[in-house]
């Protein structure tokens, strides 16, 4: 087996053993590798890195804000160019994997880390199994108790940064629950379970593997503390279970992938010095996957011609006197909101026209037949990139009826120039419908292409997707077109030039502080994105 790479000290038999007083020992110094199952926390929920000066996390009764950002995770073509790193954690039951996961978290203090439990994927039981686990006679420890394919399945898309569905696995009922849970957007993935190392496609998705070892009588005292106070079960059967299953699983199958560990933690999450290690490397392979998009974008592109897959709203008169008040800098803030209303009503019914519709017959009142048209899709999907893509809602929902809306929350991070992804809120089963994705003004595409990006990982397709922006720079058009070849991009103008600061010229200014009356920071940028109001 091959050594991490950037991992720094000696291989030894393939295997790292961190001891109490923090030396690294051979293959002969290692007792036994432990997997820890969850200490009751079933369904397992997206966890992010806690900081404690600023915590990145905004809660609202109805809203969950990323106060840290997810920076890209694909490059200048719009293509997946960095997989989330995959750490996986085994250990015997109640070894402590979930304590040494979040032991981690805490101090990667990197944002957008998932936790994903292997608990979640557990077969559904037939009646028979039922009686059995009612009765502590069947084995839950067995590598045929867990859904492999589907635990593959789910690890290989996370890791692509795709949107998967988690099941939610009830202990006390031993069945899953109708409700799955919906995880995306993983710089880091914490894969924890018993049987983590079991499967050889698994393996081949951890990028560094930890195993967690505890004192036997540890686990048992955890493992009755557990199972009586948190799932309901009676001492004699956790005891039954335990001696009946749960030790000989261990041996086993848990035990012999030892082997397999590039770090074996003993004491679980106390050991602090294995988890600064661990750390230490995780922060090594995050800063060699960096990437920088918009610097990117803003050297590309140059003297092209403007893409097919762009449409521009005729400059009519009344479009260039609209124009003419939103851009002016004297125009007063009720003036500024009604004449960008009447521009984005004119845009989002010239997007429409874009939809695929066929031919639909009904009959007039006069009893004649008239051949009409009517939209050929399954539904049609609003997405704003908060938050002065909020702004173009109204007049989506006033031409589509009950349409769904969307939003996602991108900010500019002002000591990278990146954009970075905070939120998003997108509606279920979004995969088969039409998305107008829409942002007021788009500068160097960065934070357009990110947001179509997400649309992509939650299995929209490409050509089911419309941009529309009041105003967009040539840069900005030409990066989401390369980028993304099949999406339509309509506007209402399109300015020649960006400045460095990444401003629109001659621009129309910051559209959301012009709107909402707020003031502009001295750097901002066109597609810097506030927090949304709750």
């Amino acid at each position: 087996m091959n050594s991490l790479p950037g991992f720094s000290g000696a291989r030894i038999s393939g295997c790292w053993n961190l001891r109490s007083d923090g030396s690294a020992g051979g293959e002969g110094s290692l007792d036994r590798l432990l997997p820890a199952v969850s200490t009751g926390l079933s369904p397992r929920k997206r966890t992010t890195s806690q900081c404690k000066s600023e915590p990145p996390l905004l809660r609202t009764s109805k809203r969950t804000i990323y106060t840290a950002g997810r920076p890209p995770w694909y490059n200048e073509h719009g293509a997946q160019s960095k997989e989330a790193f995959v750490i996986g954690l085994c250990g015997g039951s109640a070894s402590g994997k979930t304590t040494v996961a979040r032991k981690i978290i805490e101090a990667l203090d990197v944002p957008w880390v998932v936790l994903l439990s292997m608990d979640s994927f557990y077969k559904v039981l037939s009646p028979e199994q039922q009686t059995l686990a009612s009765s502590n006679d069947y084995n839950f420890d067995h590598p045929d108790a867990f859904d492999l394919g589907l635990v593959t399945h789910t690890l290989h898309k996370l890791k692509l940064g795709k949107s998967v569905k988690i099941p939610v696995y009830d202990f006390t009922t031993h069945g899953r629950q109708r409700e799955w849970k919906t995880v995306y957007g993983a710089s880091v993935i914490i894969f924890e379970g018993i049987m983590s190392f079991a499967d050889k496609e698994l393996l081949q998705l951890l990028d560094m593997k930890i195993f967690v070892d505890t004192d036997s009588d540890i686990r048992l005292v955890r493992r009755l503390r557990r199972d009586i106070t948190e799932r309901g079960r009676d001492i004699e059967g956790v005891i039954k279970q335990y001696n009946k299953f749960v030790k000989p699983s261990f041996e086993q199958y848990i035990e012999p992938t030892m082997r397999l560990a590039d770090i074996v933690v003993p004491r679980g999450g106390g050991n602090m010095v294995a988890i600064d290690l661990i750390v230490q490397h995780v922060h090594s392979q995050l800063e060699e996957r960096e990437l920088s998009v918009r610097a990117a974008l803003a050297s590309a592109h140059q003297a092209q011609p403007l893409p097919q897959t762009l449409s521009v709203l005729e400059s009519t008169p009344q479009v260039r006197g609209m124009h003419t008040i939103i851009r002016n800098k004297e125009t007063s803030r009720d003036e500024f909101i009604f004449y960008s209303k009447r521009l984005m009503r004119l845009l989002i019914e010239r997007a429409l026209s874009f939809l695929p519709s066929q031919i639909h017959v009904v009959q007039t009142p006069q009893g004649e037949d008239y051949e009409g048209r009517s939209f050929h899709g399954k539904r049609i999907t609003g997405v704003s990139i908060l938050r002065a893509g909020e702004t173009m809602e109204p007049a989506l929902r006033a031409v589509c009826k009950d349409v769904r809306i969307g939003k996602i929350l991108i900010q500019t991070n002002q000591d990278t120039g990146e954009p970075e992804l905070h939120y998003l809120r997108l509606p279920k089963d979004i995969s088969k419908d039409h998305v107008i994705l829409m942002d007021c003004t788009v500068s160097t595409g960065a934070a357009a292409m990110m947001a179509v990006r997400v649309l992509l990982d939650h299995d929209v397709q490409e050509d089911k997707i419309l941009l529309v922006s009041l105003l967009m720079a040539e840069m900005g058009v030409h990066s989401v077109a390369y980028a993304f070849p099949q999406v339509k991009i309509i506007t209402t103008a399109v300015d020649k030039k960006v400045n460095d600061l990444f401003h629109i010229i001659p621009g129309i200014g910051n559209f959301g502080d012009r709107y909402f009356g707020t003031d502009a920071p001295p750097d901002w940028s066109d597609e810097e994105m506030d927090e949304p109001s709750c």
